[in-house]
């Protein structure tokens, strides 16, 4: 009897997508999960749009937040000035583009100087664990006891006012709060089977910290690091509202809303239109901070 030869098989083929579905990566999934959620994509965009106009805006109306007109003092909208005039006859568009660089730039650079302090303080304190956590751990209570502004007073007055120490200034005091999110997070992770193997492969504790603990803690930083710049934007409000921050003729949004509140009852505009844009923000840096949140939750996710 003649046995016909054994048919192996059909292989796979690589460019049959019915057969073979394409892998993706974390990021891959967590961009794609990010598209999906038009809040966040609109408030990603409204960010983008404010930053190019800021940073863009003033080259193009060739215009200087300096320039006054005490003839003209405070005038309404008009085809001359979008956005009106304030009583020294200053374009309230021009100052309002100006101010966005500095409230953009201490938003970003402190919360920059608060979170790489912060995480790198907590990630050590959770991992090591020990004294080494609870001393850790009890200086971030001492600084929680000392007074925020004071100390960013203290700070500015001894070192001296620039801009640059407003941003250092104002991120040394922001950190405290990351540190203790960051604490708690890894805290949870570093008894968990990945964190095990690793430290039966060898590897160093840095390397676990760095490269294998903190990425699985994205969605928290993100969401508290959305939360901490429009508490930044504020904070150097008020140390220009005490004069310790933006000295005049200079301006942001902060010093804007401040001297539109005293005069909204005559000249309504110096205080709606910066008032706009700063909610316009804030609720952009909220939307996008969720979204974030959402694509890098990979146990949160839905398929």
């Amino acid at each position: 009897m003649n046995l016909a030869p054994a048919v192996p098989p059909p292989s796979l083929s690589a460019s049959d997508p019915a057969q073979l579905e394409s892998g993706h990566s974390l990021w891959g999934d967590a961009w794609h999960r990010l598209r999906q959620n038009r809040l966040a994509v609109a408030g990603g965009a409204a960010l983008f749009v404010l930053t190019v106009l800021c940073t863009s805006g003033p080259w193009f109306l060739q215009a200087s937040y300096q320039d006054q007109n005490l003839d003209l003092g405070a005038t309404a909208p008009g085809a001359a000035h979008w956005l009106g005039t304030d009583t020294l006859g200053r374009d309230l568009l021009v100052r309002l583009l100006y101010g966005g660089r500095i409230s953009l730039g201490v938003g970003l650079s402190a919360t920059f100087v608060a979170l790489t302090i912060g995480v790198s303080y907590g990630a050590i304190a959770g991992y090591v664990g020990g004294k080494t956590d609870i001393l850790m751990m009890r200086l971030v209570d001492i600084l929680y006891a000392l007074p925020f502004t004071i100390f960013v007073i203290l700070l500015m007055v001894f070192f001296g006012r620039n801009i640059i120490l407003l941003f250092v200034a104002i991120g040394a005091v922001e950190w405290l709060t990351m540190a203790r999110i960051v604490r708690g997070q890894i805290l949870s992770l570093k008894k968990m089977e990945f964190i095990e193997a690793a430290r039966s492969l060898g590897l160093s504790n840095r390397r676990i910290i760095f490269r294998h603990m903190i990425p699985n803690i994205l969605g928290p930083i993100i969401v508290y690091t959305t939360l901490t710049i429009p508490s930044v934007m504020l904070l150097e409000a008020f140390l220009s509202f005490l004069g310790l921050g933006v000295q005049p003729p200079m301006s942001s949004w902060g010093t804007l809303i401040k001297d539109g509140a005293e005069k909204m009852e005559e000249f309504w505009w110096l205080l709606v239109f910066p008032g706009s844009v700063f909610s316009l923000t804030l609720l952009s840096l909220n939307f996008l901070g969720d979204g974030l949140r959402d694509a890098l939750d990979v146990r949160g996710s839905k398929d």
